[in-house]
């Protein structure tokens, strides 16, 4: 996912779909093929190690699912990255009650190869 830059999207050439507010869905790439396509532009995609999850219960479903990502990106949004990876999506039961866990890292990309201050990504939007 990436938050609406359309400099960001017209530069690198890509195609998404609105997804939640000012986010949106890159198709066609998954992180890895997007990571070689912005490193050949020049510009660099960084990587967030703390992990993020969101859990809810009951079957897995599109409604359930896209309200897990808006609880995901609720919880990244005062960091202000540009861009969010959902990494896994793991479904279990407990006493037979189904639930599922969206666990997502977030990214940013920027020309720099510094990673910009919390400041200076709150200016850029």
């Amino acid at each position: 996912m990436i938050a609406d830059r359309p400099q960001i999207a017209e530069f690198l050439g890509l195609a998404s779909e609105p997804y939640s507010g000012k986010w949106s869905v890159v198709q066609g790439f998954d992180g890895f093929a997007l990571d070689r396509k912005i490193h050949a532009a020049g510009w660099n995609f960084f990587f967030m190690a703390a992990e993020v999850k969101v859990m809810f219960f009951g079957s897995l479903g599109p409604t359930k699912l896209r309200n897990a990502v808006r609880r995901i990106l609720a919880k990244v949004r005062p960091q202000s990255f540009n861009c969010l990876e959902v990494t896994r999506i793991v479904t279990k039961r407990f006493l037979g009650m189904r639930y599922a866990t969206v666990f997502a890292h977030s990214r940013h990309i920027q020309p720099s190869c510094y990673l910009d201050g919390l400041a200076i990504r709150r200016a850029s939007q």
